[in-house]
């Protein structure tokens, strides 16, 4: 199976998922103002949505950055969100940390046994690699349901986004817009993007666009706006597609999960439909096997 094929089947497999996905107890929010999320790639992305449901009580917070500022940390319980429990940063910082949990699909991983505390992330996938979608869902909930006493809502959401993201066309520069609840996604659909297709993408917060990202846009770039559909949203999509931008402003529900779940799959679908309309039959990362290595060697 090729890892195209293999992502679309890991997309697909979030259904089922869904149905067994087992939530956390939620922590009081007490225990949230003392504790900090961290993660890489699509693991900071599940950080920052912990970060946003909470309301702000809990911090995410770059791994790095915790290692170089080790005070930020040793009077802190750090949650550190890793699918292969093997990223150096959050080794590094669990070795330091007043306490640690590992959020983790590798329960025996170095990071696990760094941790005071494992929480198992428990999904199916293909085993193949390729670009992640349900591990990510997995953390991404987790994560939430540690601030938050989620309850997963039992609409169409998966299909409404599978309908919408097969009529979407993009060109190979794109801009992602988010909110506070949005923004995190923003950042996944953009990595999704970059795994997947190689394209160019920014992700930004929406006001932060229209000072900044803005400028560098041109005629013919895509506009991915993550937001209902308001004054200020609609105003800047009718104000960039009169400058021959494609905007792309999807009907996006507005309870918070709802919301969340939904740019998620959208994020996800964007590019895989993408990725099929121009025959691709393995996602860019994986063959870019040279960027691949400088990426492993940063990272392991």
């Amino acid at each position: 199976m090729n890892s195209i094929d293999a992502y679309e089947k890991d997309v697909k497999s979030q259904l089922s998922f869904l149905e067994s996905f087992k939530k956390q107890k939620t922590l009081s929010r007490n225990q949230q103002k003392n504790i900090i999320f961290t993660g890489s790639g699509d693991s900071l992305v599940s950080s920052l949505l912990a970060e946003s449901l909470s309301g702000g009580l809990v911090r995410a917070v770059d791994p790095l950055d915790l290692y170089r500022n080790k005070e930020m940390v040793k009077s802190k319980h750090v949650h550190f969100v890793s699918i292969s429990g093997n990223t150096i940063a959050n080794i590094r910082v669990a070795k330091i940390a007043k306490k640690s949990t590992a959020i983790t699909s590798k329960t025996l991983s170095r990071l696990a046994n760094a941790s005071d505390v494992v929480i198992p992330l428990i999904y199916s996938d293909t085993g193949i690699f390729t670009a992640g979608s349900v591990s990510f869902l997995a953390s991404a909930l987790t994560c939430m349901s540690l601030v938050k006493n989620i309850r997963i809502p039992k609409d169409v959401l998966f299909a409404r986004a599978d309908s919408i993201a097969k009529k979407i066309t993009v060109s190979k520069r794109i801009f992602v817009l988010g909110t506070l609840h949005t923004f995190p996604l923003a950042m996944y659909c953009a990595a999704k993007f970059y795994e997947i297709l190689g394209y160019e993408v920014h992700y930004c917060r929406m006001e932060q666009f229209s000072h900044m990202e803005l400028f560098s846009a041109k005629k013919g770039d895509t506009v991915i706006i993550f937001d209902g559909k308001n004054i200020h949203s609609s105003q800047l999509g009718n104000s960039l597609q009169k400058i021959g931008i494609n905007v792309v402003h999807p009907d996006i529900p507005s309870e918070k999960l709802s919301q969340i779940l939904f740019c998620i799959f959208l994020s996800q679908m964007i590019p895989l439909y993408e990725a099929k309309k121009r025959k691709r039959t393995d996602c860019h990362f994986v063959v870019a096997k040279k960027i691949r290595d400088v990426s492993n060697h940063m990272i392991y």
